[in-house]
Order: structure tokens, then C-alpha cells, then sequence
């Protein structure tokens, strides 16, 4: 006499299958959507990519400021859809390594609407991004402008001496500041009467 095999439950395995393909499609969209704020953390702690690194003025150690001097450049765009003017009051400036400096750009809503920008911004060549940090910046929240408004902001940064340590940063004499105004998208008051 032969004995049959115990039956599986055709659902059991075909379930077991079918929760185990939707576990990793599911940990497969969570991935794809958490890429972006860790690679942008990632980025913000590392400076890689040329994103600058961002410190608090009380917090920051006695720097030694060197006698190296470097070209810092500041470079300026608006998106598409965003009805503003957006330039630095000096598009250069020359800056001693160490030295805390304060660069002043301006904004102008040239809209008769109230209009909200976001900027973003990094620094090229991509390897000073790490050596290159700002204090205070306009950068780091969206920017609400009344119909007409002009405003002046403030970017307050330096350059690490450690800078020049780096054999990856030796004979660079210029630093390039980006930033590129967005309309801002989500809450408030945005461009075309977001509410």
C-alpha cells in the first residue's frame, strides 16, 4: 500500500508567496521614498556632492583664519514660474580662509501677487563642499514676498582652514556659490494664490 503525501494547502503556499512579494514591494516603495530626505541628510553632514555644511555661530570653535585667499563666486537663478529677480549686491568676493564673511543678495517680487520661493543651493568644485560652511543663510525656509517687495538678505559663511589640508582641494583659487529660487510648493501663501 502507498502512502499519499499530505497535501499542502494551495492557498498556504501561494499566500505565503503573494505576502512575501507585496513585503518587498512595499520595503522597495519606502526605500525609494526615504532616498531622498537620507541622501539629502547624508549630503548636508558629508558636504558630498558640493552640498555646503551649515553651523550655528554660538556653537563654532575659535577658527584660525589663514593667510590663503579665495575667489568666492555667487551664482544666481529663478525657476521657471516664479515671477522674481534674484542677484548678489558683489557677484564676488575675496575671502581669507577661516575668515567669517557676509555676502547680501537681493530679492525682488515683480508680480502685483503675493509669491513664495524656496531656494536650493550648492557649492562647486563639489569637494569644497565640505570645507565650505554657512552660519546664517536665507536658504534654509521658504520666502514670502508682497506684491512688489525687494528685500535684502544676508549669507554669512566661511571656509575651513582644513581646506587647505586637502590634496583634492590644492591649487583651487575659486569657489562657486549656487543658489536657485523655486516656486514654493505646499503650505501657505504660494504663487498663484496657493493658500
Amino acid at each position: 500500500m502507498s502512502e499519499t503525501p499530505p497535501r499542502t494547502s494551495r492557498f498556504g503556499r501561494h499566500g505565503m508567496v503573494a505576502l512575501t512579494c507585496a513585503g518587498l514591494v512595499a520595503i522597495m516603495v519606502g526605500a525609494a521614498y526615504a532616498s531622498v530626505p537620507l541622501y539629502n541628510l547624508f549630503c548636508r553632514v558629508t558636504g558630498f556632492g558640493g552640498t555646503p555644511l551649515v553651523a550655528q555661530a554660538e556653537k563654532l570653535p575659535a577658527i584660525k583664519v589663514l593667510d590663503r585667499q579665495l575667489t568666492i563666486r555667487f551664482d544666481t537663478n529663478i525657476a521657471n514660474g516664479l515671477p522674481w529677480t534674484f542677484r548678489a549686491k558683489e557677484p564676488t568676493m575675496l575671502v581669507r580662509v577661516g575668515e567669517i564673511a557676509e555676502a547680501t543678495f537681493i530679492i525682488e517680487n515683480l508680480s502685483d501677487k503675493p509669491t513664495v520661493g524656496n531656494s536650493v543651493y550648492n557649492v562647486t568644485p563639489p569637494q569644497t563642499g565640505g570645507y565650505f560652511t554657512k552660519i546664517q543663510c536665507f536658504c534654509f525656509d521658504a520666502q514670502p514676498l508682497a506684491p512688489g517687495e525687494r528685500l535684502e538678505v544676508p549669507v554669512v559663511f566661511y571656509v575651513d582652514p582644513a581646506f587647505v589640508d586637502d590634496r583634492d582641494t590644492r591649487g583651487l583659487g575659486v569657489i562657486t556659490l549656487s543658489y536657485t529660487y523655486f516656486p514654493h510648493v505646499g503650505g501657505g501663501s504660494g504663487v498663484g494664490g496657493e493658500g
